[in-house]
């Protein structure tokens, strides 16, 4: 009897509401009618549009396609949660023919009164209800006025009458109601709050009171919720979610003694189908979203807290729900537009606007329902990468784990390969099954012995079917996408391209690593080699499909195949084997080239040369040391470094005329590189009696390296005169600047025979200083005189000045060894003879480049002579006058006199010669 005020007051205000919506309604309605017959219309909200000329009136025809007006909807409904259908347009207008363009309505904005007083006292009053069914309940506790029983029957009727009365008001009023307030329904309050109540008192009469037992509490709950996701079709989307929280709520509010994991789930799933029908109904995203990521918050806890695990079901209930998502709903939810090269995006004014290069290729990253489709990869990925962490963490199976996890993933996989809005799900799937193998192998290899035994291998060789075949599972489904897709999605089937290429190649590499055999592994070898074939078969297919040339599929496919192929490589061959037959294959893919025109075929040579390389830098003899051997020339450094560099200038010269200048470079410069290693290599190894070590290397076989930088130089600069190319040009430049620089910290420093006291030989003239300084001296002067007017100045002048100091360093240390004998340390002093010889060699030095500049008309080698002759000036009165004594500094400043005199003679004469000639 407390309560039938109440409702009696609820009711009185509710019916007097109606009528006065309803008054409202004719009002406007009748105002509609005088500004029509004024010439004007109303907008929606009621507020006065501007004059529209020549507007008729007529209906609009549905589309045909449902699911592209459900498109066309989703920017409302989706966003307001609420029915398509209750948003329909009634009447269109459309201009008819008239020179004056018709102007869209000039929406009013939203009074501060208006949102108050339609929308704030809705919610509010709400919520107020609520507190008002609590705050009723505390009171008759307190007062000890009713009996438990008597309460919650009380609260049950109150519920139902609120659910009751909102229907009512649904029927009676909502008609009429503008679509502004559509998230401020009275009706779906007062639902809401009905629902609330009911499910509350029927977990009261459980949890608190103990008047029902678990079963009966857990299907009352259960069928609240359920209904309340019925109603929810009538009320709105926010309804839907409240009874989708109530579904999911109930399993952890109901408390078992007996945990059952397959009716726990299957009651989820249900649920979740439940939410997922209604949603595809009304065409919400919204709500679905929400019951994707509660579904999959249930087996993280249910793995985290439960003491006994089971994870079929868990793995079942993760299926189920990519699987809805994948038929049911969003299911074939419409693209619009495939994206294209000449798409464009539209603009705030309707105006189309080109689309940017990045646009093109990431707009299908955003297509919508892009929140369903990230729920549902993201929530069922997350469980499988659990199962793997519960697996090794609890000793749960692990090929069993595995199993599961390779299920989940495969299916986000085929989720983002059956629908175009779903390239998230291919990205993550493929991330994922990355990770989790890595997951799975690193972390179990730990707990592995080496010594196993049978069942642990075999359990071994079962966890790596699995893995492996999950990586094959990219690739059908991949296959799949492109018979599909690939002509109208070039974008997505770029990545979808680069997915199935690069995960199994992943997971194979990740395997092989941690529990392949290094020497020879025909499971991973075989592997390899299907791979590689059954992807170049895939390029040729896509090729065939979609014309060659920038078939971007395609060329990742070949791509993809060749990686296969230098990953069944390195399992089938190790040593010189495999740096050998890298470039033989990088050779195969490089003429393939000359049958299919796709740009990426000759790139993989360069690949190859790199990657030959890497595993030269890694194990530079090749073989292991002990089996090279000490023979010169003739040993396996032969073969790993010779083979691969004459690969690459025959692939060099099988470009030369290819469009592609970077192509030409890189081969280019990977020939000229691999020609010089190999011969530096073998002049190491032979110089070091066979053997090959992080030794400083002598002066002898440092000249050689210096005479192969100077040859290398001049080779480059003949290649560029007749093939024009910018690596020969700098890098024949480059190599002479290093060269120069090589003499200059090591030749005339570091290495110098005056420094360090080394042996320049027996033989007087062929000996040391000869190979170290003399002969690079007429390189340098060759090289010179071959750069003149074919190379900058600069570069011209620093090869002639490098001669005339390596001539002037042979003449100086040849004198010195002449008076000093085989070792010519400075520690061992100086005699008078040696001094006067030294001012004597200088100046004839002086003279003859002085000569040589002139002959040439070289600056430089005249710069050269004067610094010649002032160093013999400077020691001849500071070296000369103080240590010479008697008939040699006397015949020493008498040929230094002699000498300059003759100098200024030549210059004169030089000189006046030239003024006679101009």
């Amino acid at each position: 009897m407390e309560l039938l005020p109440l409702v009696i007051l609820i009711v009185g205000i509710l019916v007097l509401r109606g009528h006065n919506l309803r008054i409202k309604q004719l009002e406007a309605r009748v105002q509609e009618l005088q500004n029509a017959l004024a010439g004007k219309m109303l907008t929606e909200d009621g507020s006065e549009s501007i004059p529209v000329p020549h507007l008729t009136v007529h209906p609009v025809a549905q589309p045909v396609d449902d699911e592209r007006q459900a498109v066309i909807d989703n920017g409302s409904a989706a966003e307001t949660g609420e029915p398509a259908d209750a948003r329909g347009v009634d009447d269109t207008f459309e201009e008819s023919p008239s020179p004056v363009e018709s102007q869209a309505p000039v929406q009013a904005k939203e009074s501060l009164e208006s949102t108050i007083g339609a929308r704030w006292a809705v919610w509010v009053g709400g919520i107020a209800l609520a507190f008002g069914g609590i705050f009723m309940v505390k009171y008759s506790i307190e007062s000890g006025l009713l009996s438990p029983g008597v309460r919650l029957t009380l609260a049950a009727l109150f519920g139902l009458f609120l659910i009751a009365a909102g229907e009512v008001i649904r029927r009676r009023v909502a008609p009429v109601l503008n679509n502004t307030f559509q998230n401020a329904m009275i009706p779906g309050v007062l639902t809401a709050a009905g629902v609330v109540a009911l499910f509350g008192c029927t977990y009261a009469a459980h949890g608190i009171y103990g008047f029902i037992g678990p079963a009966t509490a857990f299907t009352l709950l259960a069928l609240i919720s359920l209904a309340t996701l019925g109603l929810s079709l009538l009320h709105g989307q926010a309804l839907a979610g409240l009874g989708l929280l109530a579904s999911m709520a109930t399993p952890a509010l109901i408390a078992s003694t007996a945990p059952r994991p397959w009716i726990l789930f299957g009651y989820l799933v249900l649920t979740w189908v439940a939410t997922l029908l209604a949603s595809r109904l009304r065409r919400w995203l919204i709500t679905p979203s929400l019951a994707n990521g509660l579904l999959s918050l249930w087996p993280l806890f249910y793995i985290g807290f439960s003491p006994v695990v089971d994870l079929t079901p868990v793995t079942l209930s993760m299926l189920a729900m990519i699987g809805g998502t994948l038929f049911l709903w969003p299911g074939r939810y419409p693209v619009l537009e495939p994206i294209k090269h000449d798409a464009a995006a539209p603009a705030a004014d309707g105006i189309s606007l080109p689309l940017t290069a990045a646009g093109q290729w990431t707009a299908f990253l955003g297509r919508a329902p892009l929140g369903m489709t990230l729920t549902a990869a993201v929530g069922a990925l997350t469980v499988s990468l659990c199962l793997i962490t519960f697996s090794l963490q609890q000793g749960y199976p692990i090929v069993d784990a595995t199993f599961m996890f390779a299920a989940i993933v495969a299916t986000v996989a085929a989720f983002g390969a059956g629908r175009l809005y779903a390239a998230w799900a291919t990205i993550l799937s493929a991330l994922t099954g990355i990770v989790g193998v890595f997951g799975v192998l690193t972390r179990w290899i730990a707990g592995i012995e080496a010594g196993g035994t049978d069942g642990t291998v075999n359990l071994q060789s079962m966890v790596l079917y699995e893995v492996l075949g999950l990586g094959a599972l990219f690739v059908l489904i991949g296959a799949f996408f492109l018979r599909r897709f690939a002509g109208q999605e070039k974008p997505y089937a770029a990545l979808w391209s680069l997915v199935m290429a690069a995960t199994p190649l992943a997971i194979a590499t990740i395997s092989f690593v941690n529990f392949g055999n290094w020497t020879l592994d025909w499971l991973h070898g075989l592997y390899g080699i299907g791979l590689a074939v059954a992807l170049i078969a895939l390029a040729e297919w896509q090729g065939r499909r979609n014309g060659e040339g920038l078939n971007l599929p395609a060329n990742i496919l070949a791509a993809g195949s060749f990686a296969a192929a230098v990953f069944a490589l390195h399992t089938l061959a190790h040593h010189a084997t495999a740096t050998i037959l890298l470039p033989v294959l990088g050779i195969i893919y490089l003429l393939a080239g000359r049958l299919r025109n796709w740009p990426v075929l000759p790139w993989t040579m360069v690949a190859a040369l790199v990657i030959a390389m890497g595993r030269i830098a890694w194990q530079p003899t090749i073989v292991d040391p002990s089996e090279l051997g000490t023979t010169p020339v003739f040993n396996m450094l032969l073969a790993g470094y010779g083979i691969p560099a004459a690969l690459a200038v025959f692939a060099a010269f099988i470009v030369r005329h290819s469009p592609s200048l970077r192509l030409r470079n890189a081969l280019q410069a990977l020939a000229c590189f691999l020609a010089l290693l190999t011969i530096a290599i073998l002049v190491r190894h032979a110089m070091n009696g066979g053997v090959l070590n992080d030794a400083v290397p002598t002066l002898g076989e440092q000249s050689i390296y210096t005479l192969l930088a100077i040859g290398a130089s001049a080779t480059l600069m003949a290649l560029d005169l007749s093939a024009a190319s910018p690596v020969f040009r700098y890098g024949g430049m480059a190599l002479g600047v290093i060269s120069v620089a090589m003499i200059l910290t090591l030749h005339l420093l570091g290495l110098n025979p005056f420094m360090t006291g080394e042996s320049t030989g027996r033989i007087p003239l062929f000996n040391l200083l000869l190979l170290a300084y003399l002969l690079p001296g007429v390189a340098y002067g060759g090289l010179a005189l071959f750069a003149r007017n074919r190379r900058p100045l600069p570069y011209v002048i620093m090869l002639a000045l490098a001669a005339a100091v390596m001539a002037f360093a042979w003449a100086t240390l040849s004198v010195r060894r002449f008076w000093q004998g085989e070792y010519i340390p400075f520690w061992n002093g100086f005699i008078q003879g040696e001094l006067y010889s030294y001012s004597v060699v200088w100046l004839l030095i002086g003279i003859a480049l002085l000569g040589l500049g002139t002959r040439f008309e070289a600056r430089s080698l005249r710069i050269a002579s004067a610094a010649l002759v002032f160093i013999a000036v400077v020691k001849a009165f500071l070296i000369d006058m103080a240590s010479l004594e008697g008939f040699l500094r006397a015949l020493s400043f008498i040929g230094l006199g002699a000498v300059l005199i003759g100098i200024g003679l030549f210059y004169q004469k030089i000189l006046t010669r030239k003024k006679a000639a101009e």
